[in-house]
């Protein structure tokens, strides 16, 4: 599979990665050995950059990744994880419901500071059982998750300590690259107006339907060389579906205006000969910001049929007729999108 690098570092990922949020349950049960199946798959279908965090899970999805990655050869695989989040042990008849079914027993406090990203990325080694971790990316600051008052509070603890913390895990070599892990556009750039940062793992806000990012975010990683790893493709799964009754756009049931969009775009894919998934998969890598397109799935038949959209390469202009029934997401409001 090609690579391309991230940012200005002598790193390189795959076109396309694989995302596992669902290896911690993420709305569904995953056990062990369907978790193992599906890295199986993603690393015979040839994606050897995996991304991972503390959040899936609760430190599920970290333990199942190292597991996975530990007897393979050093150098073959790139991974990420996250910071920004802290795990605490509790009972288990208090472990939280954040949409992971069957996490471990913990639930978790938001730190941004120098302490805490340092102390997250010692949790994230301890799970992973790893002794090297390539990209650490901030993850859900932004009014998206928190809402303004609690984001500014956030943002404050990565400006006057958290950054630091993270060049100095880059400079110390502990790192090669870190960044961003959101589901916003507006939190990035007002974090590439105080720093450079080497890569944004960008979440729903680039895609076939949603073009978010497109107006200042693309120019602005372009310019200063930053790269985007492309997550939610799907937009929470209607891309893949289609504008079936009970599709997902952005965590939530698709509106009437997304679900005419959808329609005329999957009229387009269809005219063509394609799913409407294969476009959708393949748009991001269009634009040279962008280094992978990150897949997430606890199913290896699912894996595997999306990797299959990729092998009809598309070319620019296939893409040209969708651009009429796109949007751009609305401007968030001073309340939390999404807990």
């Amino acid at each position: 599979m090609q690579t391309r690098k991230i940012g200005t570092t002598d790193l390189s990922v795959t076109e396309y990665s694989f995302g596992t949020a669902p290896l911690g349950g993420m709305y569904r049960a995953c056990p062990r050995e369907t978790a193992m199946e599906t890295l199986d798959a993603a690393w015979d279908a040839g994606l050897r950059f995996i991304d991972t965090a503390p959040w899936y899970g609760f430190g599920l999805a970290e333990r199942r990744v190292g597991d996975f990655l530990r007897d393979k050869p050093q150098g073959s695989w790139v991974l990420s994880t996250k910071v920004g989040r802290l795990q605490r042990p509790v009972a288990d008849d208090k472990v939280p419901s954040y949409g992971f079914v069957d996490p471990l027993p913990f639930d978790t406090d938001y730190d941004y500071s120098y302490d805490g990203i340092m102390r997250s990325v010692d949790f994230s080694y301890a799970r992973l059982g790893l002794n090297r971790i390539d990209i650490l990316f901030v993850h859900d600051i932004g009014v998206y998750t928190h809402g303004a008052e609690r984001n500014a509070v956030y943002l404050r603890q990565l400006f006057d300590g958290g950054l630091k913390a993270l060049e100095e895990l880059k400079s110390s070599g502990t790192i090669s690259a870190y960044g961003l892990g959101v589901n916003e556009v507006p939190v990035c750039l007002d974090v590439m107006r105080e720093a450079d940062i080497d890569c944004i793992l960008l979440a729903g806000r680039y895609t076939l339907l949603d073009r978010t990012a497109t107006a200042e975010l693309l120019p602005l990683c372009e310019k200063k060389k930053t790269s985007l790893v492309v997550g939610g493709v799907f937009n929470s799964g209607i891309l893949a579906t289609g504008p079936v009754e009970g599709a997902h756009f952005d965590y939530m049931p698709a509106d009437r205006d997304v679900l005419g969009k959808v329609r005329a775009m999957e009229t387009i894919a269809l005219a063509n000969g394609l799913p409407l998934a294969a476009p959708a998969i393949q748009f991001p890598l269009q634009s040279p910001a962008v280094a992978s397109v990150l897949l997430g799935t606890a199913k290896a038949s699912s894996l595997t049929r999306n990797m299959e959209l990729t092998e009809r390469r598309l070319l620019p202009d296939d893409f040209t007729a969708y651009e009429a029934h796109t949007l751009v997401a609305p401007e968030l409001g001073l309340e939390a999108v999404r807990v």
